[in-house]
């Protein structure tokens, strides 16, 4: 299978050496050198993936992410930061843009096709589910809900939380129906289909975004959780329904 990747990088010497790495992987390159170029370039391809830098003149890469996110033709499109901004708060601010994950300069080669090949497989399930009638794509999934949730083909229920595995949305008590985006689907069902069970942010990299062990970052994780929070908890800063276990984890709560 030929994967489609967008790189948006305003350096050209930068651009064609990730071209260089991924050519003859089963990848097929564009390449775009400004975020504007890079926006009208994925709404004509609908790439597979795109390769976003950071610092460009004109629109950055946080722009060019959110923009894509608010576009229905590209919303659910896997976004792969890849910068030379290296700080704790700018890989935050890059999740919460958005991103499915970030990957910093100078970068191996290695891990990069690593990075790609499980964000096109996870993407691929989902969508292979979606055709088959089911959202559940992550791997370890299929075992179901335990004795504490109840889990049949169409819904998980924990306690007052319903996920409808057909249409990404999640019945809350204290904000209605919400339709999550992919990466909150996948997180949440998998941890719904496991309640009381603790998870490390490693484990559910390995679950959840199919990473091999010691690549992707628990920032990911932990962004993620937090953005999720602040949809369908009552109360972000104390939450109750997705608990962390500290030195451990995070849980879903069945009591």
């Amino acid at each position: 299978m030929t994967i489609n990747l967008l790189i948006i990088e305003d350096d050209e010497i930068v651009a064609r050496t990730i071209e260089r790495s991924l050519r003859g992987n089963d990848f097929r390159v564009s390449i775009a050198n400004s975020g504007v170029e890079g926006l009208k370039i994925a709404r004509r391809l609908s790439p597979d993936l795109v390769i976003l830098d950071i610092v460009m003149p004109g629109m950055d890469g946080y722009t060019v992410c959110r923009e894509m996110r608010s576009d229905p033709l590209l919303a659910n499109t896997p976004i792969l930061f890849l910068t030379a901004k290296i700080k704790d708060e700018d890989k935050i601010a890059g999740f919460v843009a958005g991103a499915d994950d970030y990957l910093t300069k100078p970068f191996n080669v290695d891990e990069l096709i690593l990075r790609v090949r499980a964000i096109i497989r996870r993407t691929k399930n989902a969508a292979q589910a979606i055709s088959s009638g089911s959202r559940g794509g992550t791997r370890g999934s299929d075992e179901g809900a335990s004795s504490d949730g109840n889990h049949d083909d169409q819904c998980i229920v924990v306690g007052e939380y319903t996920l409808d595995t057909r249409t990404y949305e999640l019945r809350t008590p204290h904000h209605g129906k919400l339709r999550l985006t992919p990466v909150q689907y996948d997180l949440l069902y998998y941890l719904m289909s496991h309640p009381g069970q603790i998870f490390s942010p490693a484990r559910l990299l390995d679950e959840v975004w199919d990473y091999p062990a010691n690549t992707g970052s628990p920032d990911l994780v932990r962004v993620h959780i937090k953005n999720l929070r602040e949809r369908i908890e009552s109360d972000p800063s104390t939450p109750t329904f997705i608990r962390t276990v500290p030195g451990y984890g995070y849980t879903i709560n069945t009591e």
